[in-house]
Formats: structure tokens, sequence, C-alpha cells
């Protein structure tokens, strides 16, 4: 059991983490904050004054990728990467830090 918790993610922490997997920013509208990336089948959108973010907020998030709740806490403490296998495709791999 994990004792890392969703529930007391900042606002810049979980767009820290939006970059580290590489989404892009695409604006910010009333009170909303989009990111994308070209392998998701919709984009992330979360609010922006709300802070910190709630939990189900992120959870619904992090469905959209194929990393779990402990790779969300890896990625942004810099124990996995997100690294890009090829150039031509867009396919990226998780990786474990040596």
């Amino acid at each position: 059991m994990s004792i890392r918790h969703l529930r007391n993610i900042s606002i810049s922490q979980f767009e820290s983490f939006l970059e580290l997997v590489h989404c892009k920013f695409i604006k910010s509208e009333k009170g909303h904050c989009k990111y994308t990336r070209a392998d998701l089948n919709r984009p992330i959108i979360f609010q922006n004054h709300i802070d910190p973010i709630p939990e189900f907020i992120i959870k619904n998030n992090l469905r959209l990728f194929p990393y779990n709740k402990d790779d969300f806490f890896d990625i942004l403490e810099g124990i996995k990467t997100v690294e890009k296998v090829t150039e031509k495709t867009y396919k990226l791999v998780l990786r474990k830090n040596k």
C-alpha cells in the first residue's frame, strides 16, 4: 500500500508533471487550463484557480495516461522519465533512471 496521496497536489506540481510527460499547453480560458498530447484521446483540463487540485480531478486526468499513481510520483521526483522511442512515430516509453 502506498503512503503517497493525490489530495494535496498543487497546480504547479501538476503542471510540472504534464511538462515531464511531454504534454503541450494549449490555452487558459475562463478559469481552466488545457493541455494536450498527440496520443491522448482528449485534452487534460483542470481549474487554475483552485489550489490544491481536488483529488478526483487528478485521478480522472491520470486515466488518460498509461501511468498509475506511483508512476505519477516517480516522474515528479525524477525516479522515472518519459522518453521518445523514435522521432518518426509519437511513441513514449517510461524508463527508470539509474
